[in-house]
């Protein structure tokens, strides 16, 4: 049997031979070969019929989009990849693509084929060659709005290559699970297109929790994400777990430099210490690490030449993975080490003017960070606006155990001079920050990363203009300083779309607006919002659901507590402080 090795081969290669191995597994049930090569021809024959050449694909299920993937190659159509079928995706998306695959809404007349019969279908695959422009990715968007990538397939190829050859004795021919989506550039290689062409089974759907984790007693490579490792349930590390993670390969993460400790307790409790990855979706792979206590260094990709521009200190490639040969210049700042290693020492592009001083946003969150009172910060310069004329910093800030008991014992404003006061050894003072939120945990996209987007979503005050969409109510009980409402959620609430697409609940800052809502509704609330105390979302709330809403007002304390609970238990629970006119914080 011919076993391929190149992501361009990988179909005609196939064809010819059989395979005993599972292509993948979906709810525990083996999917075939011959099951792949008939998805991808059926794909193929329909596609090849289509008038235009770029086509647009969302797909949850890795199984049934590697299927529509390939065969739109074998078609000769370049394959859009949107992170998510939000309407604003979709909008930007009609005015690139000529049709659509898998998952859109219905009104983008998404087509299809027929059930393809594993033997009914003729495969006759042809290589695919390497300078077909295959796919246009979209990047993050973390600094604004997301950009178009195209790659060439010689890129894709080369990069499976390099992963196979750095990792590919190591991991075997275990299969994989992925927390993260394909949709994006590193779930596209490492949960796809790298295994496949190795036959390795892929698990067909995403893990959104890591007690979700089942791999039978076969062996297994995680690919996953800082956002979920930094959430590790330490009910991993019991005796019943322990057996199910010994299987385990590797752990592969990107998406962002893991924290020392997180590094530590991923290998404490999973039994393997993450393997990271750094890239972008333009440069794909520039190098990789395996922490240790005492080395923190990047180690470059075989194929990837690198040098440190003068001045900045910024890192250079040139590499395969890029679409010339042409030298590129990173947005991060490094230390040489060695002809093959460096050590990341923080983004230039983070480097902002405030007042005419040069102020490193990264070096603002290592201050934040280093405080008791912190679990994880996030910062971003405030551009002016009329209502605030002048530049400024604005905290995001999750807060430790320590820092919660400070908050509800003290309030915002002395837990934010407290922080202020905590950087002020390292920080210009035009530096410190003026607006601060504390939140229950930092926003994530698909992809596991904070987007400015949704950071500076949360500074939005609430306006006429922006009322939350409520849903149906009616009153059970009402006394002066407390209610005691019903809440009917519609199955087709717009806050549902995107949030998330397998299994769609409330996001949490949609129940905190309701309870807000609500409370100006019936009591007399200070008009400045101070703060959250006490926050905890015990259970989700799904489309359809009934649940009771319990507001308290205290006059004494300026707050709202609210209680959201059904016959299931309860659903969230918190206070929310209000103050009189403007404090500057």
């Amino acid at each position: 049997m011919s076993d391929p090795r190149n992501l361009l081969t990988l179909l005609s290669e196939s064809s010819r031979c059989a395979d005993e191995r599972p292509f993948a597994w979906r709810d525990g049930r083996a999917l075939s070969w011959d099951y792949f090569l008939a998805q991808a021809a059926a794909w193929r024959n329909m596609l090849a019929r289509q008038p235009g050449s770029r086509f647009a694909l969302y797909s949850s299920d890795s199984a049934h989009f590697a299927g529509i993937l390939f065969g739109a190659w074998q078609a000769g159509k370049t394959v859009y990849l949107p992170g998510d079928v939000l309407p604003s995706t979709c909008a930007n998306l009609d005015r690139l693509v000529d049709g659509y695959l898998g998952e859109f809404p219905a009104q983008y007349a998404p087509l299809t084929i027929a059930a393809a019969s594993e033997q009914s279908v003729k495969h006759d695959f042809k290589a695919l060659q390497p300078d077909f422009p295959g796919l246009v990715i979209f990047t993050s968007g973390s600094t604004g709005e997301p950009q178009a990538v195209p790659k060439f397939l010689s890129q894709l190829a080369t990069e499976v290559a390099t992963l196979e050859q750095l990792f590919g004795e190591r991991i075997g021919d275990a299969g994989i699970f992925a927390t993260v989506s394909h949709q994006h550039i590193y779930g596209l290689l490492f949960k796809v297109l790298w295994p496949v062409s190795q036959r390795r089974a892929i698990h067909a759907q995403q893990i959104n929790f890591l007690e979700e984790l089942r791999p039978a007693g076969r062996p297994f490579v995680l690919i996953s994400s800082p956002a979920h490792l930094k959430r590790l349930p330490v009910e991993l590390a019991s005796a019943q777990n322990a057996s199910s993670l010994a299987a385990m390969r590797a752990i592969f993460s990107s998406g962002g430099p893991l924290p020392p400790e997180v590094a530590a307790e991923a290998g404490r409790l999973l039994g393997s210490v993450p393997i990271e990855v750094y890239g972008s979706s333009e440069t794909g792979g520039v190098a990789w690490r395996q922490r240790s206590s005492d080395d923190d260094s990047w180690q470059v990709m075989p194929a990837v030449a690198w040098r440190v521009a003068a001045g900045q200190e910024l890192l250079e490639i040139r590499s395969p993975h890029l679409p010339d040969m042409e030298w590129h210049a990173m947005a991060d700042q490094v230390q040489a080490l060695d002809q093959r290693r460096f050590r990341l020492q923080g983004r230039v592009d983070r480097i902002v003017k405030v007042e005419e001083k040069r102020i490193s946003l990264d070096a603002l969150e290592r201050q934040l960070k280093a405080q008791a009172a912190v679990a994880d910060a996030k910062v971003l310069l405030l551009d002016q606006s009329a209502s605030q004329p002048r530049q400024r910093i604005a905290a995001f800030v999750v807060l430790s155990a320590v820092g919660s008991q400070i908050l509800a014992a003290q309030g915002k404003l002395a837990l934010n001079r407290q922080l202020r006061d905590g950087m002020a050894h390292a920080v210009e003072p035009v530096a410190l920050p003026r607006s601060w939120r504390y939140l229950e945990a930092l926003p994530l996209n698909a992809q596991g990363k904070t987007t400015r987007a949704d950071l500076l979503a949360l500074l939005e005050p609430p306006v006429a203009t922006k009322r939350p969409i409520l849903p149906a109510m009616r009153v059970l009980e009402q006394e002066p300083l407390r209610v005691l409402l019903e809440l009917a959620v519609p199955a087709d609430l717009l806050y549902f779309d995107g949030h998330f697409a397998e299994a769609p609940i409330l996001p949490g800052v949609v129940q905190v607006d309701w309870a807000v809502s609500y409370g100006r509704a019936y009591f007399p609330l200070a008009p400045q919002f101070l703060g959250m105390q006490a926050l905890k979302f015990q259970r989700v709330i799904t489309p359809g659901m009934v649940v009771q809403l319990e507001l308290q007002h205290d006059l004494k304390k300026s707050s709202l507590s609210f209680r959201m609970f059904s016959a299931a238990g309860q659903h969230a629970g918190g206070r929310i402080v209000f103050g009189g006119a403007h404090v500057a914080g």
